[in-house]
Formats: C-alpha cells, structure tokens, sequence
C-alpha cells in the first residue's frame, strides 16, 4: 500500500513539473516575438550588413556626384537636350548577398527625382513593354495604339560592382563596402564619369573607440 502511496505520490509531481514546465516555455515563447511598425526612412542596423538605407545612401550620393560633372553639360552643349541613360548591370562581389536589383532600382529613382536625365528601360523590360506594343497593334483600336519603333535610345549606361573587405577578431568585426560605378557613352565606349562611394562599419558588443 505504501508503494502504491509513493508511486502516485511521484506521478503526481511529474505531473506538476511538467504542467509547470510547459506553461513557463509558453510563457517564454508568446513573448519572445514582438513586431513594432516604423517609419520606412528610420535606420535600422541589426547585423550590420548591408541594408536599405545603405542602398539609398550610396545610390543617391553617387548620381548626386554623377551629375555634377562636365559631362552632362557637354551633352547639353552638343544636342540640346537631356541624356537618355540605362543602369546596366551592377555585379555584386562582395561576400554577401546584397540585393542588386533593389540598388539598380535606388539608382534610377534617384536618376528620376533629378530632372536632369532621361532613364530608359533595361533589356528585361523593354522585352515586356515590346509584347504589350504587339498585343496592341492586333487588339487595340487604331486611335490608342501605340506604334513600333519609337522607342527612346540610350546615350549612356552606368555599370558597376560591390566589393567587401572584412576584418575579424574575438568577436568583434570591421565591414568595409566599396562602390564602385562607371557612366560610359554608349556610341563613342568612352567613359565619362567613374565614381566611388566607400562605407565602413564596426560591429561588436562594446562602443568602437578608434
């Protein structure tokens, strides 16, 4: 009879510890996530990688310097109007995964916001836009159709890569990201601007103290 005693006396216990132990690794998970809307300019730099803001920082800073070179002015001196310019490709050739599409998007917004030139579509697009042109020429009326070769050559075409440099030790690392873009005359092959935007980042538990 005591055995008997002992033994539900124990399961009993185990019950509880175990009931207690569930409750506390729900407790621990329904409060472990919290999500917190914010503005989509704040900077928020978690792992230090690379991010948006750095992506919209390099590309707005870089067609910033792009377009306050002579070479824009030259163009305007000679043909009286804006340059019509495509973002080729952007290699990416750091040690990462960057999102290159959504930095060559960041460069044509920034192209856009300017004014001062004429961004035309990449090769991707075009090829949509060609099927929308020939869906038109057989379905759409003759008043809103819209004709086949008139589309907006390129004078210009910026390309480039990313690099990356890092440094590590005891937990501590140093990132080093560089930008590099070249703006080249589609007809001529010259290049008539190089540009480089450099970002360097420090990530560790403590305060960086140089």
């Amino acid at each position: 009879m005591d055995k008997i005693l002992a033994a539900e006396t124990a399961v009993y216990k185990y019950t509880i510890y175990a009931v207690l132990i569930g409750i506390i690794a729900f407790s621990g998970c329904s409060s472990s996530k919290q999500v917190t809307r914010v503005d989509a300019d704040t900077t928020i730099d978690l792992s230090g990688r690379w991010n948006d803001t750095d992506s919209r920082m390099v590309a707005d800073e870089m067609i910033d310097d792009c377009l306050n070179h002579p070479w824009i002015n030259n163009h305007g001196m000679n043909t009286g109007g804006k340059p019509a310019v495509i973002v080729g490709g952007i290699r990416n050739k750091s040690m990462e995964h960057i999102p290159v599409a959504t930095f060559i998007t960041d460069i044509e917004r920034a192209f856009i916001n300017t004014g001062k030139v004429r961004p035309v579509s990449s090769s991707g697009e075009r090829s949509e836009i060609r099927e929308e042109r020939a869906d038109q020429a057989e379905f759409a009326s003759l008043e809103t159709v819209k004709r086949m070769g008139q589309e907006l050559g390129a004078d210009y075409m910026m390309t480039g890569e990313i690099n990356t440099i890092e440094d590590r030790v005891e937990g501590k690392q140093v990132v080093f990201y560089q930008t590099d873009l070249t703006l080249t005359n589609i007809e001529t092959n010259e290049k008539v601007w190089i540009g480089q935007k450099e970002i360097k980042k420090f990530i560790g538990r403590g305060k960086f103290k140089p």
